[in-house]
């Protein structure tokens, strides 16, 4: 199966945002990656609904919605109603994730969970067939621009593995430090989606750069 590409606007250009939503609609792109912080699960704060629903006007491709918040249970609806298609929360601030997951999908979003670096994805083995998407972060959350954590791609093998032995559906996504030199190892370790938020956006050309990591074989 061919692997999609969900830049991350958290890297574009606030100024001229709905322009860079269209750039995205105009390239090989397959998603758009909406990071939300709260200032509390990680060290940084960007935007909430408003700016979701901007988004998803001018956006052509799914909203791909990862909440990295403390209690995201009690905002799943208004992310659904803004717009987004995937909706991901972390599994380090779900105490119940089984009932979240089912939250998010009874708004008809797809259901994902985000696991930090440090977070072994041995922790999903009760919920790996009600998922539609894990995250792996491949650098600490909370900003851009980060250095690519490289046991990652020991976690992706393992992710793949537990799947295919659960003959769950669901599928990987790398968040953090991805570019063209690791875009490569990653998809071979089994990755399904790369997220490109700096390496898209502060790029000479990003609608070509995007094609490019589409191009991507191993």
């Amino acid at each position: 199966m061919p692997h999609f590409i969900a830049p991350s606007v958290l890297a574009a250009n606030f100024g001229q945002l709905a322009t860079d939503v269209q750039m995205l609609n105009n390239s090989t792109s397959d998603w758009i990656h909406v990071d939300i912080m709260d200032g509390r699960f990680v060290p940084n704060i960007s935007f909430g609904f408003p700016v979701v629903q901007a988004i998803q006007k001018v956006a052509t491709k799914p909203l791909d919605v990862h909440l990295m918040i403390e209690q995201p249970e009690q905002y799943i609806e208004q992310f659904r109603a803004a717009g987004a298609e995937y909706i991901s929360v972390h599994y380090e601030a779900c105490p119940h994730l089984h009932r979240t997951l089912q939250q998010i999908k009874a708004t008809g979003a797809k259901a994902g969970v985000a696991l930090n670096p440090h977070t072994s994805v041995q922790v999903l083995a009760d919920v790996i067939q009600d998922l539609d998407l894990v995250i792996l972060m491949s650098v600490n959350p909370g900003f851009g621009g980060q250095k690519f954590i490289q046991h990652t791609y020991k976690k992706i093998e393992q992710l793949k593995a537990m799947i295919q032995e659960s003959q769950s559906a669901c599928l990987i996504e790398v968040d953090g430090g991805v570019n063209q030199e690791n875009a490569p190892a990653l998809l071979k370790a089994g990755a399904d989606v790369l997220v490109a938020g700096s390496f898209v956006f502060n790029s000479a050309n990003p609608t070509q750069t995007i094609h490019d990591l589409k191009q991507i074989s191993f």
